[in-house]
């Protein structure tokens, strides 16, 4: 192996120039030791006009504060809550864009990538780094970008799969040592726990898995401790999956693409969750393009995606992106899970949702808010769950969705939505309804 020659965090930034686009490893492995000196850079004014890129950072987004407007622009393929003020405000932008295209937008050229800021395991004796907990897009910004910066750092685990690369991909060397972030889960609501048994139904045996993180695909796998021969195939996964691994349950044994392997493209969770995917040949950490690809995940048999949503309408429409015209969050994989569950032999796409908001207000509603963004069509729609049961709305009419979305909604709003329902479709709804 070639040795290394490491340089400080301030002066690798240096090679960011005025006009260039700059990609962000993200989630866990956010190179925030990379990000504090080019933010420093941005403050002195070295440069104008800087496009940061990335899916979803944790941490301090100094960059996208109104105090660097025309120095820095942050364009996100995901809002999460860090920056959600801030694009809400205009400091910040968002691409819509299917989470499995991501990697396209580089790939093919329309967004060229200046230079990716990454984090790395530390090399291996063979010259082989990992990007550990988030392979996302980034492999594809590494492929297109000018220059590689990598922060090397003995806590990223060594992940396999399409997160290893060789040092000879990476241009620049920093030495880093912060932790990784981690995310504890959060004690199971009541409401997680209602919601996560009535999901956990819709689960047979032999099924392979998506889920993301908190406390709905939490409180469901905490629930499949008697199933076997579950497998994993998904965008992100959490420390929900540990006990049902340990217990034998989860085994991809069923699976026709990776089988035996849990595969994902990023994670988020504790401590716990990374040391399991070190070194850990279950686990391959892949590409976007070939988790969220609908053709690679309806391969395999009875596919069970559980997404969730801000809002729902009568007919079905799912909103999970937007609450009216206020940006909220992003399309993500939802679509590439429903399509893929829905495609896959005895697959089951669902939407889980509470019935009501923190304040009270039904989450299934007559319409959406004006200027909501659809994510999940009509079309798409398949199972739909809360705390009140499971319906599925494939193959259904406009008036048969209103009748079963309702018998899920909060009681205390089942009157309205049903005369909702009757202005809307007329006389003939009650004949729908059986009465």
């Amino acid at each position: 192996m070639k040795n290394i020659k490491y340089v400080s965090p301030e002066e690798a930034v240096k090679v960011i120039k005025t006009g260039d686009r700059v990609h962000l490893s993200s989630v866990a492995v956010t190179p925030h030791t990379l990000i504090k000196p080019m933010v420093e850079r941005g403050r002195n004014k070295e440069f104008h006009n800087v496009t940061i890129q990335h899916i979803h950072v944790e941490g301090q987004v100094e960059y996208a504060n109104p105090e660097f407007e025309g120095i820095f622009h942050s364009e996100q393929f995901f809002v999460g809550g860090n920056l959600r003020k801030q694009t809400q405000a205009g400091y910040a932008d968002y691409i819509p864009i299917f989470l499995s295209e991501t990697q396209r937008l580089m790939r093919r050229g329309y967004l060229k990538v200046n230079v990716a800021m990454i984090m790395v395991s530390v090399p291996d004796k063979h010259g082989f780094v990992s990007l550990g907990t988030s392979v996302d897009a980034t492999r594809a910004a590494i492929e297109n970008a000018d220059t590689v910066i990598a922060a090397v750092n003995p806590n990223v685990p060594r992940a396999w799969g399409d997160a290893m690369m060789h040092i000879d991909e990476i241009d620049i060397f920093v030495e880093d040592d912060i932790p990784l972030y981690v995310h504890d889960p959060a004690p199971l609501t009541d409401m997680d726990i209602k919601i996560g048994k009535n999901v956990a139904e819709l689960v047979e045996d032999g099924a392979c898995l998506q889920m993301g993180i908190g406390g709905i695909p939490n409180a469901v796998l905490a629930q499949l401790g008697n199933h076997k021969d579950l497998g994993v195939h998904t965008e992100m996964f959490a420390d929900g999956i540990l006990p049902l691994v340990e217990k034998g349950v989860i085994t991809g044994k069923k699976k026709k693409t990776d089988p035996g392997k849990m595969v994902a493209s990023f994670l988020m969770g504790s401590q716990a969750l990374y040391d399991f995917v070190d070194d850990n040949p279950r686990v391959a950490m892949m590409d976007v393009a070939h988790t969220n690809h609908v053709a690679n995940i309806r391969k395999n048999d009875k596919v069970t995606a559980i997404n969730s949503a801000l809002a729902i309408d009568l007919t079905g429409q799912v909103c999970a992106d937007s609450i009216g015209i206020t940006h909220y969050s992003g399309v993500g994989g939802q679509i590439d899970f429903i399509r893929g569950a829905g495609h896959s032999k005895k697959g089951k796409p669902i939407i889980a949702l509470p019935s009501v908001t923190n304040k009270g207000i039904s989450k299934i509603s007559p319409t959406l808010l004006s200027g909501s963004g659809v994510v999940t069509t009509r079309a798409n729609m398949h199972w739909v769950v809360t705390e009140y049961g499971a319906v599925n709305l494939y193959g259904k009419t406009l008036q048969e969705r209103a009748k079963l979305l309702i018998s899920i909604a909060h009681p205390d709003h089942q009157e309205s939505l049903d005369k909702a329902s009757f202005e809307r479709f007329g006389p003939h709804y009650h004949y729908v309804r059986g009465e």
